[in-house]
């Protein structure tokens, strides 16, 4: 792995630049206090100094809606048209626990069925992380083997230490952005900053207030589909949805043809929910899951059970957002200590 160092001092000319000659998304302040990942035109508009974002940056990668083609018909024929090549994009100051989320979204679209919409969009996006500064009373990334300085996945990863960015290179994305801006990038004294930086990093480590412990709960899950303590979880859920669509590792669809003429149309892609009644509701009539406690039972088998079955990755990355945007404050990481004394009392 190589490493540069930027100058604080010099981010927001990089990021002007960057700007200019790629889509540049970054974490920026809304209203009041919502933060979420959007399109900017420069480092004004970028805000640094955000802690979590409201709504994850897979948005970027597997847009909330998105149109996949349009489609005409002739009489004879019906032409469809794909959608242009996404243009190449950097996607910047990404935390660690958002970053590991992308890599538990890839197996999901590149499996046997290949989704060249998010393929494409993956390709030609450079990811540069962010570490964290602050650990907020819901994270709990340490639970799923990550941490808050945490690059892995990143091309780039950004550490601010002081004045200065230590800056680890871990792909040959990350390089080739490196040597296109070679005058932000400097090799400096990468090695005492590599130590400042592990140094920071267990201090965040020990301001975690969650403690999570997913030793055995897997096993509780594989050996017991029917637990009681689901009838007790579920009765609290309003079925909102709104855990789904601020994880970051959900990835549920619907798609719907919108006519836009007589013999014209789109098909959109656009985020669905498992938590809504109509997701698993069939043409004939049946629904596999017809109550909030099926739902409710499957939401939690897939972070912790289905996920790690299907792709032998965790499907949380401990980002707390459910717990914090919840309003009928279902946690999951009670939910994980209630199943381990399941397993314990069995």
């Amino acid at each position: 792995m190589d490493s540069r160092v930027v100058n604080k001092g010099q981010l927001p000319e990089l990021l002007d630049k960057l700007a200019r000659d790629h889509t540049l998304i970054a974490p920026v302040r809304e209203e009041e206090n919502v933060t979420l990942f959007k399109k900017v035109s420069g480092a004004s508009e970028v805000q640094l100094d955000y802690i979590t974002s409201d709504v994850s940056p897979k948005g970027c990668i597997f847009p909330q809606t998105e149109k996949t083609i349009s489609y005409t018909y002739t009489g004879d024929t019906l032409e469809m048209k794909e959608q242009d090549e996404p243009p190449k994009t950097v996607l910047f100051g990404v935390r660690p626990c958002d970053i590991n989320s992308i890599l538990a979204l890839d197996p999901v679209f590149e499996g046997k069925f290949l989704d060249t919409y998010y393929l494409e969009k993956r390709k030609n996006t450079v990811i540069i992380g962010l570490s964290c500064s602050t650990i907020l009373s819901t994270c709990f990334c340490t639970a799923f083997n990550s941490g808050p300085c945490d690059g892995k996945g990143a091309d780039l990863m950004f550490t601010e230490l002081g004045d200065k960015y230590y800056v680890e290179v871990n792909t040959e994305k990350g390089s080739s952005l490196v040597e296109a801006y070679s005058q932000y990038f400097s090799k400096g004294d990468t090695d005492k900053l590599a130590k400042a930086k592990e140094e920071q990093a267990k201090k965040l480590e020990g301001q975690f207030r969650r403690k999570v412990d997913l030793e055995g709960v897997k096993q509780v899950l594989d050996e017991n589909f029917e637990l009681p303590y689901w009838d007790k979880v579920f009765k609290k859920c309003l079925g909102c949805g709104i855990c789904t669509y601020v994880c970051p590792t959900c990835h549920c669809f619907d798609i719907f043809d919108y006519v836009t003429g007589e013999f014209t149309g789109d098909r959109f892609r656009c985020w669905d929910s498992c938590m809504f009644p109509d997701f698993t509701l069939m043409a004939g009539g049946h629904n596999p899951r017809p109550s909030r406690k099926e739902r409710v039972r499957n939401r939690f088998m897939h972070k912790l059970k289905y996920h790690l079955d299907r792709y032998n990755l965790d499907g949380c990355v401990g980002c707390g957002r459910c717990i914090s945007k919840c309003p009928v404050n279902i946690d999951i990481t009670q939910i994980i200590k209630d199943l381990k004394e399941v397993g314990q009392n069995a």
